[in-house]
Formats: structure tokens, C-alpha cells, sequence
């Protein structure tokens, strides 16, 4: 067993004292971009300051004679832009893989004191966390580095789902979680090809109407028109996925949209993400991150709802009417969710902090 005080011992002499709580600046969007491709590295220093987070791929979607190329570009790009007060992530390659091993090396070695956060995919259990944890300090101790490099692992697989509140628990280095629609699905043997967003066969349709049949007697006539509503597959994931998070004082984030083309949706899919407990969602293309930027920032005018109950509630106790809708102690703390994820995106935007009127 480890004694509580141990947690928060560095794990390797010489490696910097793990964070007591999880910094939280603004995290709307985590914008990847392919780190072997030289091209979308020439831009990085453009499209950090429009960011919240920008994340140097070297996982899914870099083909395997590319990694290489890829751990290079990150090293590059860490040692040669200025992320301002851009979070700069990267995403390694899996723990059975035979690249992450290097990845993790590079990245702590080599492009450290740049980096703000290692996502790493297809964490199943506490044993995953717990062995990049040690590791990570060691590199960290043989650095030099003065701050430990956060962990954000992505749920990409039914027993990493099963053990999420372990693995949030796994060390005080975690910072969150992102779901992986597409891994999980296959893994999970659930029959969609779409990664993220609804499926128009899981359904829900209304009652079949009744019709009088030509004896007299009268049945339900279950071929006539009905409405149907689209359901999300991804309701009790996320939800379960944000409480774990929550619990351990961690954040949670919706993972990737893949119809780039279909904007509209993927709003959709970020604001049910958002309205569940997300923070913010994966950008995979550029227009994208005006979608979270939209949906992860509070609307003015529930700030503003906000504002006028947190004003007449006073001490936040109690209970009153206001616009005919009761209010009371519940309702305030609601309230202040909303107002204080409005002023902190505010202090960086002066546009958002003038559409909340502060």
C-alpha cells in the first residue's frame, strides 16, 4: 500500500514535485497538427495564438514509416516557436508500440520545457499511467526540468472505460481524459464506420397511431408515418467519463469529429458534450476550432441569466422567484459554473469579454 503523502513525492530523485492541482487556463479546443508533415510545421507559429491548445501528432494517421519524422518535427517545433500562452501538447504512440518508448524519451529530453501536456492513446488501466508516470520522472530528474510534464490519457477501449476512475486516480501528474469514439467502437464491436457524432439507426421512434380497421374494431396501425429522433451513442460514455474526472478534480474532453465537411453536427456533438461537463473538444482542420470556440465558450445570454441570479440571491442561500422560475442555493452554484468559465476565457479575449458585457 502507499502512504498518502507519498503521492505527491516525486517519483525519481531529482525530478520536480508533482502539481497539487490541475491548472485550468483556457482549453476550448485541442488543435492537432501532423508533426512529419514539414508544411503544417512552417504554419504552427501562425496558428498557435488562435488556439487554446495545439497538440503535435505523432500517433494515428502518421504512417509508420513517418514516425521517425514525425518525433523529429516535434522536437523542432518545440525548440523553435514561441506558444505565448498557447498550451502545447503531443500525442505519442501507444505503450505497446514500438515507437512510444522513443516518443516519450524525445519528448521529455528533448522538447520538455515546451511541453505542457503527453496524451497518451489506448490507456486501459492504472498500470498504464503508473508506468509513464515513473518513467516521465526519471526523464524529467535527467533533464533538469524544474516543472513535471502533465499525463492526458484517451479512453479508446472498453476496459479502459471500465477502470476510467482508477485511471483518473493513477497520479497527481494526470490532467484528463478524452473520449476516442472511433478505437472504441471497434473495440467495443459497435456496428458504426462514423468516428464521433450519431448514427440514423439508433433511434427512437413515437407510438404507431390508432386506426379504425373496416369491422369496427380499432388497432394500431404500425406502418403509417412516425416520427423518429436520432439518439447519441455517446450519452452514458461521456457522462460517465466527465464524473470520473470531476471526482478526481481532473478534466474531461469530447474527442474527435471526423465529417470535417459537416459543421452543423459537429456543433451538435460538441454542445451535448459540453452541456454534459466537457471543457473542450479535439479540432482536427481549421475550421473546427471557430466551432469549439463557439459552443466550449458560455453564451451571453446565459451569462447574463447568471449574472441576475447570482445578484439576487445575495448570500446564495434561500429561494426566490425570478421571471417566473424558482431559484434557490442549487441554482446559484449552477450559475456560478457559468459566469466564472465566462470570466476566465475572458481575461485572454477582449471581443468575449465585451459580448459578456465585463
Amino acid at each position: 500500500m502507499r502512504p498518502a503523502k507519498d503521492f505527491f513525492r516525486p517519483l525519481a530523485v531529482g525530478a520536480p514535485a508533482p502539481v497539487r492541482e490541475i491548472p485550468f487556463p483556457p482549453s476550448r479546443m485541442i488543435h492537432f497538427f501532423p508533426a512529419a508533415n514539414e508544411k503544417m510545421r512552417s504554419k504552427v507559429s501562425q496558428i498557435a495564438p488562435t488556439v487554446d491548445i495545439l497538440l503535435a501528432n505523432l500517433e494515428d494517421g502518421v504512417p509508420a514509416d513517418q514516425k521517425e519524422a514525425a518525433r523529429a518535427g516535434l522536437v523542432e517545433v518545440a525548440q523553435t516557436v514561441d506558444f505565448g500562452a498557447t498550451q502545447f501538447w503531443t500525442r505519442v504512440n501507444s505503450l505497446d508500440s514500438p515507437w512510444g518508448l522513443d516518443d516519450l524519451t524525445a519528448a521529455v529530453l528533448e522538447a520538455g520545457e515546451a511541453l505542457d501536456v503527453i496524451m497518451i492513446p489506448k490507456v486501459e488501466g492504472p498500470e498504464d499511467i503508473h508506468y509513464v508516470d515513473r518513467l516521465l520522472a526519471q526523464l524529467e530528474a535527467k533533464a533538469g526540468l524544474t516543472r513535471p510534464i502533465l499525463v492526458h490519457a484517451i479512453l479508446e477501449t472498453a476496459r479502459g472505460m471500465a477502470n476510467v476512475e482508477e485511471i483518473c486516480a493513477a497520479s497527481p501528474r494526470m490532467q484528463g481524459l478524452s473520449l476516442g469514439p472511433a478505437d472504441l467502437a471497434a473495440n467495443r464491436r459497435m456496428k458504426t464506420t462514423r468516428v464521433g457524432g450519431g448514427h440514423p439507426g439508433y433511434l427512437v421512434r413515437t407510438d404507431p397511431p390508432l386506426a379504425t380497421q373496416q369491422d369496427g374494431t380499432v388497432e394500431t396501425d404500425i406502418n403509417a408515418d412516425r416520427t423518429t429522433y436520432q439518439q447519441d451513442l455517446w450519452h452514458y460514455t461521456i457522462a460517465r467519463m466527465v464524473d470520473a474526472c470531476v471526482m478526481n478534480g481532473i478534466l474531461p474532453f469530447y474527442g474527435p469529429f471526423g465529417d470535417i465537411k459537416d459543421t452543423v453536427a459537429c456543433e451538435d456533438q460538441f454542445r451535448n458534450a459540453y452541456l454534459l461537463g466537457c471543457v473542450g473538444a479535439w479540432s482536427l482542420h481549421p475550421v473546427q476550432i471557430d466551432v469549439a470556440k463557439k459552443v466550449f465558450s458560455p453564451d451571453p445570454t446565459d451569462v447574463a441569466h447568471a449574472q441576475r441570479v447570482i445578484a439576487a440571491m445575495g448570500d446564495g442561500t434561500g429561494a426566490l422567484m425570478l421571471d417566473g422560475k424558482m431559484e434557490d442555493d442549487a441554482s446559484v452554484k449552477q450559475c456560478h459554473v457559468v459566469v466564472e468559465l465566462a470570466k476566465a476565457l475572458s481575461a485572454s479575449d477582449p471581443e468575449l469579454a465585451a459580448s459578456y458585457g465585463f
